[in-house]
């Protein structure tokens, strides 16, 4: 018999029922994975190094040339006798921003001139509506700008005057706001009667044939058109009077369409 302080070891001895205890065996999970892990580091270590290598012997890709230093600009030249201030500045310039009389429409080819292109001073602009005083007012209050207008006459018989009027929009949209304000009242009967008709091509702009004919005591009726239309800061007003019978509708819208392209 063994003695009591004989203790069987309880590592790779057999045990004390003489069965031997089997060995922990290794987990190959982890290892496969960090052995694949460690792989995929190294091959993007090698790629990253293999395409420095490859770049660093290739020449230098040239910059574009709107990058480079040196940027080719015009050549300045001098001022002479053609110089204006408008040609100093031409990429800063409006096309309403020159002599606005240019924009008006000629007048057709034998027609009387009754006016002819001009400028229009602020009160004598006013005049030329029912309110004069109220118009005066309103203009001061909104960013008028300047006006320009011209007339002719064809038979006596026929009278027309067209009138633009150009406004500063620098803070509100002062020319359409002008040509709505106008073409809202035209509609009744002290004016024109009807809704008016489109001017081809505009989407804002309208012509209106009065239903009827303006009768004074001692003077044979006539006959009275109007076209108001806006584009961009200018508002462009047509009258046409005649006296001898009704307004051709096709000829006056036909007007007022070449004025508004002027625009």
């Amino acid at each position: 018999m063994e003695s009591p302080e004989t203790v069987p070891d309880q590592g790779s001895s057999p045990d004390p029922y003489g069965t031997p205890r089997p060995r922990p065996r290794p987990r190959r999970g982890r290892r496969t994975v960090a052995l694949i892990a460690g792989a995929a580091v190294l091959g993007v270590l090698a790629g990253a190094v293999t395409g420095y290598a490859v770049q660093y012997q290739r020449e230098p890709t040239p910059l574009p040339p709107l990058a480079q230093s040196e940027v080719p600009t015009p050549e300045l030249v001098p001022a002479d006798g053609k110089t204006t201030a408008r040609s100093l500045s031409a990429n800063r310039w409006a096309p309403s921003d020159g002599d606005l009389r240019e924009l008006l429409v000629k007048k057709p080819k034998g027609a009387k001139t009754e006016q002819k292109a001009d400028w229009v001073g602020f009160s004598d602009f006013a005049a030329g509506f029912e309110r004069p005083g109220d118009m005066f007012e309103d203009m001061v209050r909104t960013e008028y700008r300047r006006a320009a207008s011209v007339g002719w006459s064809e038979r006596g018989q026929i009278y027309v005057t067209v009138t633009i009027v150009q406004f500063r929009d620098e803070q509100s949209l002062e020319a359409s706001a002008f040509a709505a304000g106008h073409q809202r009242y035209m509609v009744g009967e002290k004016w024109a009667g009807n809704k008016g008709s489109a001017i081809p091509g505009s989407t804002s702009g309208r012509t209106w044939v009065f239903d009827e004919p303006d009768r004074q005591p001692g003077y044979n009726p006539y006959y009275q058109a109007r076209a108001v239309a806006f584009r961009g800061d200018i508002a462009m007003d047509i009258r046409y009077d005649n006296n001898a019978g009704p307004v051709p509708k096709k000829d006056f819208e036909a007007l007022a369409k070449r004025q508004l392209e002027l625009l």
